[in-house]
């Protein structure tokens, strides 16, 4: 897809990387993440935090009422939950299709030795890991990529492991590896999106080539 402007900001980006919003049968405004719902839908590209000061100003409103040309419209006071909950669950039904798919390793055993031999496209830690734990998987990744003396290190994920271990179907998720490239690269965009929205991005995933600067905010 082209790129989509944000009606907050005005700045535009890879539909990938923001939310759009769609207009339910009752004219309430619905997080569309996967940007499939029909009809006109408008694009944000804030963080919470930003997006909470937009919605109690009011600044939010009036935007969706220029994109849609219309001010009969329905804001719930939990869109911002709304989005911050189904990026999650993005996240975590992907990390489950890639382990479903055996594209990932879990355990620190296997991870080290894969780690070592160069085998991990992406190294994730969940947020309750312990920093020793993470310390030697990291290092164990650097070796692999001969990266020893660089600041190359595994994502720590805002998802502890009770909630990774859910997603995968597998007992006390603490660190993942993924080995296949197409899935690291699935993963960093899920992450991406979510640690975007939450203002906490470590890694901005790649999508591509840079796309037309011309696509309007609302589609």
């Amino acid at each position: 897809m082209t790129e989509r402007k944000c009606i907050l900001t005005g700045d535009r980006a890879d539909p990938a990387m923001l939310i759009r919003l769609a207009v339910g049968p009752e004219g309430q405004i619905l997080p569309d993440l996967r940007a499939k719902a029909p009809g006109r839908g408008a694009w944000i590209g804030v963080s919470r935090p930003e997006l909470e000061s937009a919605l109690a100003k009011g600044k939010l409103k009036a935007a969706l009422a220029r994109a849609f040309k219309t001010g009969e419209l329905q804001i719930p006071d939990t869109l911002p939950d709304l989005i911050e909950q189904g990026l999650r669950k993005a996240l975590l039904d992907r990390l489950g299709l890639e382990a479903r798919a055996s594209m990932l390793l879990t355990g620190s055993e296997k991870i080290d030795v894969a780690c070592r031999k160069g085998d991990v496209r992406l190294l994730l830690h969940a947020s309750d890991a312990a920093a020793d734990g993470n310390r030697k998987l990291d290092q164990a990744l650097r070796v692999g990529q001969d990266a020893e003396g660089t600041d190359l290190a595994g994502i720590t994920l805002p998802v502890d492991r009770d909630a990774l271990s859910m997603a995968m179907g597998r007992d006390n998720v603490v660190h993942i590896a993924i080995t296949d490239s197409r899935a690291a690269a699935r993963l960093r965009g899920a992450i991406g999106r979510l640690e975007s929205y939450l203002g906490c991005a470590t890694e901005a995933p790649a999508h591509g080539e840079p796309a037309s600067t011309d696509a309007p905010g609302v589609g």
